[in-house]
């Protein structure tokens, strides 16, 4: 061995090898004495045989690397054939496994170590995936964690082969941190937890309000507690439910007109509208303001309201809007909850409605604040369920269930898969742009079975979960069918009520290389972009009826991910035209950002996809400024989606705000006209919910700079 070596250290082109990272490093072949006498002992073989490996490693390598350094795996794959050569086949097995583990635990070292190395020396204000999530200890502490996580699932817990899809870019495994450690989102039954004597919290009972104030202060640490047990955001599915809680005597007093009002039927009425402004108020700013998560973020929470049944009801959705619509401390616009209000024909949405005042007043405060967006109850996917479906802000949506109660209470998404599909238009055959769509369909159903397989496995391990591993969400039962489990028992019989989705993004993207133009360009895209849209939509359907679970359709809201498969595809296919020459991928079914295009053309195109996207979607509208004293343009819009069968839709537009002297407006300026104050929080919507720019993940940072206005 010694004069082996010597030849070799001697010889100027085997000095040294190429490892994994690049870089050169001095060859030492003991290393490889090392491993094969490792793999010698776990086979039950003589340690001696290593050295007869490195002189003929050794050999190979003076015949083969004159005038180039080796790489490491070059070596590697020389000692597998130096066994095999030598007649030891079970041992070359081993040290193929052995191999296989080594680097397996090579790339979640060093890349994990990367990733955490640019978390500590960050200096950014949030962080890439989630605009919710501020850059301080706590987040810090949170992203770590959830890097380390991903490698671990990834390399020790999903099959290879649908790992090597996440990673490749095929698709994306949505919170794959949480992967079997927890579930997304819930719509929480507050009208069945408002009837309870309490709940628990972990630390104490909470016995039961009596009055709106103490009401709503525990509706915040509700959403608050049970954000924790999941990775996705809470919801109330009906806010007029906590109604119950101003007094009865309300209905009376405020049914007479007020000029045959006793005084004190009037000082019932002032007190109960006050105590429950109030209450809203402390409602706004809490969420606002409560960490959870470890401290990392405030819960991402939205609340669903607009239609009422009694004058309690709208009297207290008339006091969130006020509340909502004065701001924080200093005015600032509140980032949350998300607002959703319920439009239906009948109740609210017409004149001579019955609320429809306060569709009027929900108008204005969304004219001011972005906030509310607005449900449409008639469309024709959610007239079957009258007013109950309710919508998660970032886009949500769960109602159907094969398992019981068509509600979305006690009920949510328990993850979703999306694919990358202008990958699959790049990859299928043909020339870019004229693509052969057949090839492309059947690429598109291998991606599907693949995303299918993934999410059953994801489901088979939070089977595992029991209910003390949710000890809010299981253990309070908040969850539909988790009534009757025990501490010790599976989730499974409450989560079977849940969905899991399959999503997308890039659909304008995957046109374009399909065909040249995408669907806000051609008739001819948008017929065959309804097409892809219908097909993704009968696959889900027909996985629902094949393992009989609620499998849907979504209309993927990627943060993180728009610049992620975007980022990936230009390294495998260059910079395409029209696909991957922005910096990130458009949302779902969205027209891009860039095309310009008028406000009624997109609402028609758009509207079409609505129906197929059962697990969520959403619309928007871009506009140049605030729109609180033209509420009638907003509610033209609003006619034109409902007629265009849109189920959830925005207005988007600028709202600049100082964070010194708290002046607001449309800022073109770097610093506050007002004080001159380089803090300048840009309040922008980012896949459904609001953040600041700053906080925006890079690719949707790109994709914000891109955003054209839509004229009428």
């Amino acid at each position: 061995m010694k004069s082996s070596t010597a030849r070799l250290t001697a010889h100027p082109g085997l000095q040294e090898i190429i490892k994994r990272d690049g870089r050169t490093a001095v060859y030492k072949p003991e290393k490889i004495r090392r491993a094969v006498e490792k793999a010698a002992v776990q086979e039950g073989e003589s340690t001696e045989i290593a050295a007869e490996v490195v002189g003929r490693v050794e050999h190979q390598l003076r015949q083969r690397f004159q005038d180039i350094h080796p790489h490491v795996e070059n070596i590697q794959d020389l000692v597998v054939q130096a066994l095999k050569d030598m007649g030891y086949l079970k041992l070359a097995d081993v040290y193929v496994r052995y191999r296989a583990e080594r680097s397996r635990v090579r790339r979640a070292t060093s890349g994990l170590h990367k990733k955490l190395e640019q978390i500590v020396r960050s200096d950014a204000r949030g962080v890439e995936a989630n605009a919710n999530v501020g850059g301080n200890f706590s987040a810090k502490l949170l992203m770590g964690a959830s890097e380390a996580f991903k490698e671990y699932y990834l390399d020790a817990v999903i099959p290879e082969h649908l790992a090597h899809l996440h990673r490749n870019g095929d698709f994306h495994i949505h919170d794959l941190d949480s992967y079997g450690t927890t579930i997304n989102c819930l719509q929480i039954p507050f009208a069945q937890l408002w009837k309870r004597e309490g709940i628990n919290t972990g630390y104490g009972w909470l016995r039961r309000a009596k009055r709106i104030s103490s009401a709503l202060a525990q509706e915040a640490i509700i959403l608050q507690a049970n954000q924790n047990d999941m990775f996705g955001g809470q919801s109330d599915p009906r806010f007029e439910d906590a109604g119950v809680f101003v007094p009865e005597a309300y209905e009376t007093a405020a049914a007479k007109p007020a000029s045959e009002r006793s005084r004190s039927e009037q000082e019932l009425i002032d007190e109960a509208e006050r105590e429950a402004y109030q209450a809203c108020e402390a409602l706004v700013h809490n969420l606002n303001t409560m960490h959870s998560r470890a401290g990392s973020q405030v819960p991402f929470s939205t609340v669903n309201l607009g239609c009422p049944t009694n004058a309690r009801e709208k009297m207290l959705d008339i006091q969130f809007l006020k509340a909502f619509n004065a701001g924080l401390g200093r005015g600032e616009t509140p980032i949350f909850p998300n607002v959703v209000f319920r439009l239906k024909s009948g109740i609210n949405f017409d004149p001579g409605d019955p609320h429809y005042d306060l569709y009027q007043l929900a108008l204005k405060v969304a004219g001011r604040r972005m906030n509310p967006t607005f449900s449409f109850m008639d469309s024709s996917f959610n007239a079957p369920f009258q007013d109950a479906v309710s919508y998660m802000g970032c886009r949500s949506r769960v109602i159907a269930n094969r398992h019981g109660e068509a509600r979305p209470e006690g009920r949510g998404n328990i993850a979703p898969v999306s694919l990358n599909l202008p990958r699959l238009a790049m990859a299928s055959a043909g020339a870019m742009y004229n693509k052969d769509l057949m090839d492309f369909w059947s690429h598109l159903d291998g991606l599907l079975d693949a995303a299918e397989e993934q999410l059953l496995h994801r489901l088979d391990t939070v089977k595992e979960l029991k209910v003390k591993d949710l000890p809010f969400t299981m253990g309070q039962r908040l969850y539909m069918g988790s009534e009757n489990l025990e501490p010790e028992d599976s989730i499974w019989e409450a989560i079977k009520h849940g969905t899991i989705a399959i999503g997308y993004i890039g659909f304008a993207e995957c046109l374009v290389a399909l065909m040249g133009t995408h669907h806000g360009q051609s008739d001819r895209a948008q017929e065959l972009g309804l097409e892809i849209a219908a097909h993704i939509r009968r696959r889900c359907e027909m996985i629902g009826d094949s393992h009989q679970l609620n499998v849907t359709c979504y209309a993927t809201p990627a943060e993180g991910l728009a610049g992620r498969f975007v980022a990936i595809d230009k390294n495998k296919f260059g910079m395409v035209q029209g696909v991957t020459d922005q910096e990130f991928y458009t949302n779902s079914y969205h027209i891009p950002v860039y095309h310009e295009i008028g406000i009624a053309d997109k609402i028609r195109l758009e509207g079409p996809y609505h129906k197929f996207h059962d697990a969520g979607h959403i619309s928007y509208i871009e506009l140049e400024s605030p729109v609180e004293q033209n509420p009638e343009a907003l509610e033209t819009i609003h006619h034109m989606m409902a007629d265009a069968d849109m189920g959830y839709a925005g207005v988007n537009f600028p709202i600049d705000e100082c964070e010194d002297c708290a002046h607001h407006g449309i800022l073109d300026d770097e610093h506050c006209p007002a004080c001159g104050s380089p803090r300048i929080n840009r309040v922008r919507r980012v896949t459904g919910y609001l953040s600041y720019v700053h906080r925006f993940a890079s690719g949707k940072k790109y994709e914000y700079e891109q955003r054209t206005g839509h004229q009428a």
